[in-house]
């Protein structure tokens, strides 16, 4: 008598089996999800800052170049100087001229900005003493500020100093 093994059964197909469907709508679905949420975000940080920072740019574009001309104008009155934070509440520039003379008598601005917003921007008048000194007081002396002098020459040439400062 010979020995015929019967076929082994085959396992009863019970249970959840992934398909190549199932990857595909897997894949759309991840990707649908990201994209919409870049989406979402892109939106809302467009709405909230669009990034001009200039209310006319292209204005501002063309006359770069009388910017250029000033910046050569105030280098060529070879004045040096120093921006500092004398106390907690001040901030004062020193001009000196090339022969290391204090310049004085000139009249002119302050401006503090932040260096992200135009929010909370204070424009303050300025004279300086006979000691080539110009003091102004920060009106809220905390964070990151860009501090602008902005003078005029007796020749009337505009002489800038800037420098961000950074309080505690």
């Amino acid at each position: 008598m010979t020995d015929i093994a019967a076929p082994a059964p085959t396992p009863a197909r019970t249970g959840f089996r992934i398909t190549g469907w199932h990857v595909l709508a897997g894949m759309v679905l991840f990707f649908t999800i990201i994209i919409s949420v870049d989406v979402l975000f892109m939106t809302m940080a467009f709405r909230s800052f669009s990034g001009e920072v200039a209310s006319n740019p292209y204005e501002a574009g063309l006359a770069y170049n009388k910017t250029l001309a000033e910046e050569r104008a105030q280098a060529a009155l070879g004045w040096s100087t120093s921006l500092r934070r004398p106390s907690e509440r001040a901030v004062e520039v020193t001009i000196l001229d090339r022969a290391g003379r204090p310049v004085s008598g000139l009249a002119g601005q302050v401006q503090f900005e932040r260096p992200a917003t135009r929010n909370g921007s204070h424009t303050l008048a300025i004279k300086g003493d006979s000691d080539g000194i110009y003091r102004a007081t920060v009106p809220e002396p905390s964070g990151a500020w860009d501090v602008r002098f902005t003078l005029t020459a007796p020749d009337g040439t505009p002489f800038r100093v800037e420098q961000r400062l950074v309080w505690p």
